[in-house]
Protein backbone atom coordinates (compact mmCIF):
# COMPACT_ATOMS: atom_id res chain seq x y z
CA UNK A 1 0.00 0.00 0.00
CA UNK A 2 1.17 3.68 -1.22
CA UNK A 3 0.42 6.84 -0.47
CA UNK A 4 1.15 9.34 -3.04
CA UNK A 5 1.04 13.10 -2.62
CA UNK A 6 1.03 16.09 -4.90
CA UNK A 7 2.37 19.16 -3.73
CA UNK A 8 0.86 22.22 -4.26
CA UNK A 9 -1.79 25.25 -2.89
CA UNK A 10 -5.44 25.01 -2.98
CA UNK A 11 -7.54 27.62 -4.50
CA UNK A 12 -8.38 28.96 -8.29
CA UNK A 13 -5.60 31.78 -8.03
CA UNK A 14 -2.76 28.86 -7.38
CA UNK A 15 -4.07 26.22 -9.96
CA UNK A 16 -1.50 26.77 -12.93
CA UNK A 17 1.92 27.86 -11.07
CA UNK A 18 4.78 26.20 -10.69
CA UNK A 19 4.46 25.56 -6.95
CA UNK A 20 1.11 23.25 -7.96
CA UNK A 21 2.99 20.98 -10.37
CA UNK A 22 2.40 18.65 -7.72
CA UNK A 23 -1.30 18.92 -7.52
CA UNK A 24 -0.77 18.92 -11.65
CA UNK A 25 0.50 15.50 -11.02
CA UNK A 26 -2.01 14.27 -8.49
CA UNK A 27 -4.75 15.00 -10.98
CA UNK A 28 -2.64 13.60 -14.26
CA UNK A 29 -2.76 10.15 -11.58
CA UNK A 30 -6.20 10.16 -10.95
CA UNK A 31 -7.36 10.53 -14.46
CA UNK A 32 -5.06 7.73 -15.92
CA UNK A 33 -5.80 5.15 -13.28
CA UNK A 34 -8.53 3.37 -11.46
CA UNK A 35 -9.05 5.84 -8.68
CA UNK A 36 -12.71 7.25 -6.75
CA UNK A 37 -13.71 10.61 -6.08
CA UNK A 38 -11.54 13.03 -3.82
CA UNK A 39 -13.26 12.68 -0.30
CA UNK A 40 -12.27 15.64 1.73
CA UNK A 41 -10.47 14.40 4.74
CA UNK A 42 -7.25 14.31 6.71
CA UNK A 43 -6.99 17.75 6.03
CA UNK A 44 -6.62 16.99 2.38
CA UNK A 45 -8.18 15.63 -0.54
CA UNK A 46 -7.74 11.56 -0.81
CA UNK A 47 -8.54 9.39 -3.43
CA UNK A 48 -8.43 5.42 -3.24
CA UNK A 49 -7.68 3.36 -5.89
CA UNK A 50 -4.66 1.50 -7.58
CA UNK A 51 -1.75 1.51 -9.97
CA UNK A 52 -0.44 -1.70 -11.35
CA UNK A 53 -1.00 -3.96 -8.79
CA UNK A 54 -0.70 -1.86 -5.76
CA UNK A 55 -2.89 -0.27 -3.53
CA UNK A 56 -2.81 3.37 -3.22
CA UNK A 57 -3.89 6.71 -1.89
CA UNK A 58 -2.94 9.63 -3.28
CA UNK A 59 -3.61 12.83 -1.52
CA UNK A 60 -3.41 16.64 -2.23
CA UNK A 61 -2.27 18.44 1.07
CA UNK A 62 -4.98 21.56 1.22
CA UNK A 63 -3.07 23.33 4.30
CA UNK A 64 -1.24 25.63 1.68
CA UNK A 65 2.06 24.83 0.91
CA UNK A 66 4.31 24.91 4.41
CA UNK A 67 2.04 23.04 6.37
CA UNK A 68 1.95 20.02 4.08
CA UNK A 69 3.05 17.63 6.79
CA UNK A 70 -0.13 18.19 8.52
CA UNK A 71 -2.02 15.74 5.92
CA UNK A 72 0.66 13.83 5.02
CA UNK A 73 1.27 12.62 8.94
CA UNK A 74 -2.61 12.26 9.79
CA UNK A 75 -3.49 10.13 6.80
CA UNK A 76 0.08 8.13 6.94
CA UNK A 77 -0.92 7.30 10.02
CA UNK A 78 -4.67 6.38 9.66
CA UNK A 79 -3.90 4.36 6.97
CA UNK A 80 -0.69 2.96 8.76
CA UNK A 81 2.01 3.60 5.27
CA UNK A 82 5.57 3.90 6.64
CA UNK A 83 7.36 6.84 5.14
CA UNK A 84 9.18 4.67 2.46
CA UNK A 85 5.92 3.47 1.08
CA UNK A 86 5.19 7.65 0.99
CA UNK A 87 5.76 8.74 -2.77
CA UNK A 88 6.13 13.34 -2.72
CA UNK A 89 5.99 14.73 -5.81
CA UNK A 90 6.79 18.55 -5.68
CA UNK A 91 8.12 21.52 -7.78
CA UNK A 92 12.37 21.38 -7.54
CA UNK A 93 13.80 25.05 -8.44
CA UNK A 94 17.17 23.90 -8.50
CA UNK A 95 16.18 21.19 -11.85
CA UNK A 96 15.36 22.74 -15.17
CA UNK A 97 12.51 23.26 -16.83
CA UNK A 98 11.71 19.39 -18.35
CA UNK A 99 14.03 17.88 -15.85
CA UNK A 100 12.81 15.24 -13.98
CA UNK A 101 14.35 13.58 -10.57
CA UNK A 102 13.64 10.76 -8.16
CA UNK A 103 15.22 9.61 -5.12
CA UNK A 104 14.63 8.29 -1.90
CA UNK A 105 15.28 10.98 1.57
CA UNK A 106 17.19 13.84 1.25
CA UNK A 107 17.13 18.06 2.49
CA UNK A 108 14.04 20.27 1.49
CA UNK A 109 16.68 22.20 -0.96
CA UNK A 110 14.37 25.67 1.00
CA UNK A 111 11.29 24.16 -0.03
CA UNK A 112 8.43 24.63 2.43
CA UNK A 113 6.43 21.84 1.73
CA UNK A 114 9.36 19.18 1.94
CA UNK A 115 10.70 20.46 5.19
CA UNK A 116 6.71 20.69 6.82
CA UNK A 117 6.26 16.88 5.85
CA UNK A 118 10.15 16.14 6.83
CA UNK A 119 9.30 17.32 10.42
CA UNK A 120 5.89 15.61 10.16
CA UNK A 121 7.30 12.64 9.03
CA UNK A 122 10.99 12.01 8.98
CA UNK A 123 13.03 12.81 5.25
CA UNK A 124 12.91 9.08 4.91
CA UNK A 125 10.11 9.06 1.89
CA UNK A 126 10.46 9.11 -2.36
CA UNK A 127 10.60 12.38 -4.03
CA UNK A 128 10.10 13.10 -7.46
CA UNK A 129 11.21 16.17 -8.20
CA UNK A 130 9.95 18.12 -11.07
CA UNK A 131 12.27 21.03 -12.48
CA UNK A 132 9.98 24.45 -12.78
CA UNK A 133 13.53 26.01 -13.19
CA UNK A 134 15.24 29.15 -11.44
CA UNK A 135 14.61 33.10 -11.40
CA UNK A 136 17.69 35.07 -11.28
CA UNK A 137 17.09 37.03 -8.32
CA UNK A 138 16.32 36.20 -4.53
CA UNK A 139 13.25 36.86 -1.69
CA UNK A 140 10.82 38.39 -3.61
CA UNK A 141 11.40 37.25 -6.79
CA UNK A 142 11.78 33.61 -6.05
CA UNK A 143 7.92 33.96 -4.16
CA UNK A 144 6.79 35.38 -7.70
CA UNK A 145 8.35 32.87 -9.48
CA UNK A 146 6.69 29.63 -7.87
CA UNK A 147 3.76 31.53 -8.00
CA UNK A 148 4.05 32.28 -11.08
CA UNK A 149 2.40 30.84 -14.44
CA UNK A 150 4.45 29.09 -16.92
CA UNK A 151 5.47 30.52 -20.41
CA UNK A 152 3.23 27.95 -23.59
CA UNK A 153 6.62 26.16 -23.98
CA UNK A 154 7.07 25.61 -20.65
CA UNK A 155 3.28 24.55 -19.97
CA UNK A 156 4.16 21.64 -22.72
CA UNK A 157 7.18 20.40 -21.54
CA UNK A 158 5.69 20.41 -17.47
CA UNK A 159 2.71 18.42 -18.93
CA UNK A 160 4.71 15.93 -21.26
CA UNK A 161 6.97 15.96 -17.44
CA UNK A 162 3.98 14.81 -15.74
CA UNK A 163 2.42 12.36 -18.42
CA UNK A 164 6.09 10.51 -18.01
CA UNK A 165 5.28 9.95 -14.15
CA UNK A 166 1.83 9.03 -15.21
CA UNK A 167 3.08 5.93 -17.45
CA UNK A 168 6.35 5.14 -15.57
CA UNK A 169 4.91 5.21 -11.58
CA UNK A 170 4.08 1.30 -11.75
CA UNK A 171 7.84 0.71 -11.78
CA UNK A 172 8.31 2.60 -8.64
CA UNK A 173 5.93 1.18 -6.92
CA UNK A 174 6.86 -2.94 -7.98
CA UNK A 175 10.47 -2.43 -8.66
CA UNK A 176 11.39 0.66 -5.91
CA UNK A 177 13.13 4.08 -6.11
CA UNK A 178 16.51 2.89 -8.13
CA UNK A 179 15.21 1.17 -11.11
CA UNK A 180 12.75 3.83 -11.18
CA UNK A 181 15.48 6.33 -11.07
CA UNK A 182 17.13 4.49 -13.85
CA UNK A 183 13.93 4.62 -15.95
CA UNK A 184 13.45 7.95 -15.94
CA UNK A 185 17.15 9.10 -16.05
CA UNK A 186 16.29 6.76 -19.52
CA UNK A 187 14.04 8.33 -20.69
CA UNK A 188 14.75 11.83 -20.54
CA UNK A 189 18.51 10.95 -22.63
CA UNK A 190 16.21 8.93 -25.30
Amino acid sequence: MFLIVGLGNPGAEYSATRHNVGFMAADALHENYAFGTFKNKFDGLIAEGKIGNEKVYLLKPQTFMNLSGNSVVKAASFYKILPQNIVVIHDDMDLPVGKLKAKLGGGAGGHNGLKSIDAAITPNYNRIRIGVGHPQGHGEDVVNYVLGGFSKADKETIFAEIDMISETLPTLLEKGMAAYSNLIGQKQHS
